[in-house]
């Protein structure tokens, strides 16, 4: 894991993002892949949104109560691998839900009416990346099963 810092003046003039630390020494930059393997990526970012999902599209196509998102920049994003494997399926008419091919592992929510972010599933992420404060999303769907058993905000719905 190399750096390349360049200091002039008493000033950094270049930090590699690759190599971006947080005060807790956790990195920046995300990885993330696929069950199968076939489809990788990597963010030149951090999350800057954290959310937990409880509507039944996000229930039904996680196979879970919930799914949790990481909120990351469009630009920072890229495939490293499988990008032809990668599949989509339109759940609205504004969100596009990204999926591998091959396995079925929910990549991301392209939300149409956010031109800044994809929202990765959290369950493709590597490591244990910085977070910023979640919330729970539609909450007013949740499965009526689950509970909900912490202090972090709840939203009816989601218009963001």
């Amino acid at each position: 894991f190399t750096c390349c810092i360049a200091i002039r003046f008493g000033k950094i003039q270049h930090l590699s993002l690759k190599c971006m630390v947080t005060g807790r020494g956790r990195i920046k930059m995300l990885k993330g892949h696929c069950e199968c393997g076939r489809v990788t990526f990597e963010v030149d970012s951090g999350v800057r949104d954290f959310s937990h999902c409880h509507c039944s599209q996000c229930r039904r196509l996680h196979g879970a109560a919930y799914g949790t998102f990481a909120g990351v920049p469009r630009e920072a994003f890229k495939y490293m691998t499988g990008e032809d494997d990668v599949k989509f399926y339109w759940s609205s008419e504004k969100n596009k839900r990204v999926f591998c091919g091959n396995c079925g592992s929910n990549i991301m929510v392209v939300d149409n009416t956010d031109p800044d972010d994809f929202y990765l599933s959290m369950s493709t992420i590597e490591d244990d990346p910085e977070l910023p404060e979640g919330y729970h999303i539609w909450v007013s769907s949740k499965a009526p099963w689950h509970e909900i058993n912490d202090d972090l905000p709840q939203f009816e719905k989601w218009n963001k």
